[in-house]
């Protein structure tokens, strides 16, 4: 048996901005569809009743309306201290995508910037008895120079094949003599 939806009661302030947020066309459209479910909301509709308007799914209303309820709040103290541009901004984070999880980046700009410039020395300059690169050559020759702690070599191989122009095989005008 489904559980009832939490009410929500909007204030005039809130519901303005909740309706010039859906009439401006160039708002994300997830975005319109989420101020439009605290709206409907606002009229004590169901959330299926809503998901049949929005084109959500029940559990997704739901969610959205559960999301507004625990910041609503915040947001009518907010609504009396924040300027009317502070406070819009604040409605359109509570409706927005919370940030994701995943992995933090493991080797910043400048590590990679110096792994390719040691690609493009010479690897005899560097002690090592190949005449060309290979991964393994240079991702031991970092760890090395203390570039990184740690990286593999499909990792370094990433790196370079990443850092590749797309040139086209067309000659240069400069070559044409044009």
């Amino acid at each position: 048996m489904p559980c009832e939806a939490p009410t929500i009661r909007l204030s005039e302030c809130q519901r303005e901005i909740l309706e010039s947020i859906t009439r401006r066309g160039t708002n994300p459209q997830q975005l319109v569809r989420r101020a439009r479910i605290i709206l409907l909301s606002d009229k004590g509709l169901s959330n299926e009743a809503i998901s049949e308007q929005v084109g959500y799914e029940r559990h997704q209303v739901g969610r959205w309306r559960s999301r507004w309820v625990v910041e609503a709040e915040c947001l009518s103290a907010a609504e009396t201290e924040e300027p009317p541009k502070a406070f819009a901004a604040m409605i359109e984070q509570v409706l927005s995508d919370a940030p994701r999880p995943g992995a933090p980046v493991k080797f910043t700009a400048e590590q990679v910037t110096q792994i390719v410039a040691v690609a493009c020395e010479d690897p005899e300059n560097s002690g090592r008895p190949v005449t060309h690169w290979t991964p393994t050559e240079l991702a031991n020759e970092v760890i090395k120079r203390e570039i990184v702690v740690s990286i593999s070599p499909r990792q370094v191989g990433r790196f370079l094949k990443s850092g590749r122009t797309q040139t086209s095989f067309e000659p240069l005008l400069a070559e044409l003599g044009a």
